[in-house]
């Protein structure tokens, strides 16, 4: 079961230029979420990072990680219409660098939830290769 960016858009509040997901191939709603980001050199981070080497910046990988969080989260019924924000992140590494023309995977697992507060394993791949981890800690408030 997936989502178009049109269903994606309803439930997560992000918009461009920090929609960092372009769809999402599989889910369970408040259990784990896989969505997938085709990164282009037609985004305006690349103008400034680097412009001779276009890497895309490790704290956008975490976002698209954190957005991909969020559908997981949200996707549930009893929280439908909240909003997951980014409570922490810990553990990031970053293996490899992802360029203009990479399709990046992303997956995240909600490993426990106390109250409002949900903590995620996430993992960023592409070609199959983990490209950046780390264990993500959400927030859920009213919209």
């Amino acid at each position: 079961m997936g989502l178009t960016i049109e269903q994606i858009r309803d439930i997560l509040p992000h918009r461009y230029p920090f929609l960092l997901i372009d769809r999402v191939t599989d889910y369970e709603p408040g259990q784990w979420a896989k969505a997938i980001k085709c990164v282009s050199a037609n985004e305006p981070q690349f103008t400034g990072h680097f412009p001779k080497k276009s890497l895309m910046p490790g704290v956008l990988i975490i976002e698209a990680l954190a957005q991909t969080g969020g559908i997981a989260l949200l996707t549930e019924e009893a929280s439908a219409g909240r909003l997951a924000v980014l409570g922490g992140v810990k553990n990031a590494r970053f293996i490899k660098p992802v360029v203009p023309g990479d399709v990046l995977e992303l997956e995240c697992r909600i490993l426990r939830r106390l109250g409002t507060v949900g903590i995620a394993e996430a993992q960023a791949s592409v070609n199959g290769e983990c490209v950046c981890k780390a264990e993500i800690t959400f927030a859920l408030t009213d919209a």
